[in-house]
């Protein structure tokens, strides 16, 4: 079994508050930052809390894992 991380959370809940990629930007997360969870990759913990904070979410709001058999 394996679990695949997704951001799809992090996407709707964005579009829930009305805050752009652009926002995120403004408010200290970086492109690369950005770029990985475009593409399902790994964050820190640390990075997870900031987006929160950002955001003013939880993690819930941002990351879901998918099992895969």
């Amino acid at each position: 079994m394996v679990a695949i991380i997704s951001y799809s959370p992090l996407w709707k809940t964005l579009e829930s508050k009305s805050i752009s990629q652009y926002y995120l930007l403004q408010h200290g997360l970086d492109n690369r930052v950005l770029d990985s969870l475009k593409h399902n990759r790994n964050i820190t913990a640390l990075t997870l809390e900031k987006i929160c904070n950002i955001v003013g979410c939880t993690p819930n709001d941002v990351i879901e894992f998918i099992k895969e058999e």
